[in-house]
């Protein structure tokens, strides 16, 4: 079946005023995600608590975050960021053992590489996997620093800095073949590729519903492996970690059998329903589906970029990149208020101006951003 993505691309009232290419930041808002806020505005109005629906929303959203990953309901935590999360995990770890190693990469985001330092204190020996001469990280790199020692290896699944998608599947397969066990956050891309948490083999994952997912700031997930769960009892913990939530049990902590374990306290209600509404439109759409769209339009916008003579950074090989374009500039943050003038929408880090594209975008939309790209190269371009 043949996917209409012109008729998707009408669900997001901003496409029509912008070229937007800032889905890697904060996606473009749909129209049921905007109605998903509004009503909870009005059970408010209408009911003031609604706990029963709250409770129903939050467990909705686990279900539909199982669907994305293809995997089980219980495997997943519905946390308040993926920060929340990965904090919840790593305080689960024990680090005074022969296995007190977690491999980083140098791809990582902030928040992953900044939370298992901070188990430093707790006996944690963290090394970061290089980049090769080329920009990327090759398995051989991770082979290097992945040991006996190591416990677990935390990686982006796609860089944000540059779009490049690392090796999933051959991390995890290099991991538990030395007996360590792999945490992916996968941020950067999950909802515009597919993450099959079961065909990758990860032990771990986290992220969040504001970027290719469609929902919100303010909710994120966490997925554990079933068979790891209760092995793993987080020192974090709070009242929906529990194993009967309404006990209001004080004389003792009882985890949940679930990865409902790794949560805290009152669910982020109003993101729920957001994010309910964003994760619909993922599953309804297939994120196969999703990943094809988005691998031939980065395709597009790498050939004209190298047309123009400004090439990305981002890998060309369509395994090894995401749904982001970064492209090397001079004076980055003027060209972004540039291209924000022409009603184009990117962001940057470091000296890269960052396309971040979804399924809603269009081949227009890449030409418009490669023509405008073209006209502002020789003050921003490549230089001497």
């Amino acid at each position: 079946m043949t996917t209409d993505f012109a008729a998707l691309r009408r669900r997001f009232p901003v496409l029509e005023r912008k070229t937007y290419l800032n889905s890697g930041s904060y996606c473009a808002l749909a129209d049921t995600v905007r109605d998903a806020f509004n009503a909870y505005m009005d059970d408010r109005l209408a009911v003031g608590a609604n706990w029963d629906v709250w409770v129903t929303k939050n467990e909705a959203v686990r279900a539909a975050m199982a669907d994305v990953l293809r995997v089980t309901p219980d495997e997943i935590a519905v946390t308040a960021s993926a920060s929340a999360g990965i904090n919840a995990l790593a305080s689960a770890f024990d680090f005074t053992g022969p296995r007190r190693k977690v491999v980083v990469s140098d791809f990582e985001f902030p928040t992953n590489a900044q939370i298992w330092h901070a188990q430093e204190r707790r006996g944690a020996q963290v090394v970061h996997v290089p980049r090769a001469a080329d920009g990327y990280i090759p398995l051989e790199n991770f082979a290097r620093l992945i040991d006996e020692r190591t416990q677990l290896v935390a990686v982006t699944q796609v860089c944000f800095r540059n779009g490049a998608r690392l090796d999933i599947a051959g991390i995890t397969r290099l991991a538990h073949e030395r007996g360590a066990r792999v945490m992916v956050d996968c941020y950067q891309g999950i909802g515009a590729v597919t993450v099959d948490a079961r065909a990758l083999g990860i032990d771990f994952a986290v992220g969040g519903m504001l970027k290719y997912l469609l929902g919100t700031a303010g909710i994120g997930f966490l997925y554990v492996r079933s068979e790891l769960i209760r092995e793993l009892v987080p020192h974090n913990s709070g009242w929906f970690a529990q194993q009967n939530i309404m006990a209001m049990d004080i004389t003792a902590n009882r985890p949940s059998l679930s990865a409902r374990r790794f949560e805290a306290g009152t669910p982020p209600v109003v993101n729920c329903y957001a994010a309910e509404a964003g994760l619909k439109i993922i599953l309804e759409t297939g994120t196969d589906a999703i990943e094809e769209r988005v691998r031939a339009l980065t395709r597009r916008c790498m050939d004209g970029l190298q047309a123009i003579g400004w090439s990305a950074v981002t890998p060309s090989d369509d395994a090894r990149r995401g749904p982001m374009v970064a492209v090397p500039s001079r004076d980055t943050p003027v060209l972004f208020a540039r291209l924000m003038e022409e009603d184009i929408v990117t962001s940057f880090r470091d000296n890269n101006i960052r396309a971040t594209i979804h399924f809603y975008n269009t081949e227009a939309d890449i030409d418009r951003f490669v023509a405008a790209m073209a006209g502002h190269r020789g003050r921003f371009g490549p230089g001497t």
